[in-house]
């Protein structure tokens, strides 16, 4: 008898929080650069700074959620081996 992993599904209002404050920092950082006493080229540096920041931070998160999908999708095929060799084994059975 095989036990499925219990998968945790994220609420509607988990998405909403996070696309919520996602959407609020990158604003506040926009509006910060706006309002900045520099030179427009140094809040195009920064612009461009946050820019990238944020497309990194997408980025690892998405390698992190790869490489974790792949573990449990290795680990469900050992397990599945292991219990077909366990199934068949019959220790009163002769070589």
């Amino acid at each position: 008898m095989t036990d499925a992993p219990i998968t945790q599904q994220n609420t509607t209002g988990f998405y909403g929080m996070a696309i919520a404050s996602f959407a609020i920092a990158l604003g506040s950082v926009g509006i910060a650069l706006l309002y900045m006493d520099v030179d427009v080229w140094i809040r195009a540096f920064m612009a461009i700074s946050v820019l990238y920041l944020t497309t990194s931070a997408i980025t690892l998160s998405k390698v992190v959620r790869d490489r974790q999908e792949f573990e449990q999708i290795v680990s469900r095929v050992d397990q599945a081996r292991m219990e077909k060799i366990l199934a068949e084994h019959d220790p009163y059975r002769t070589p």
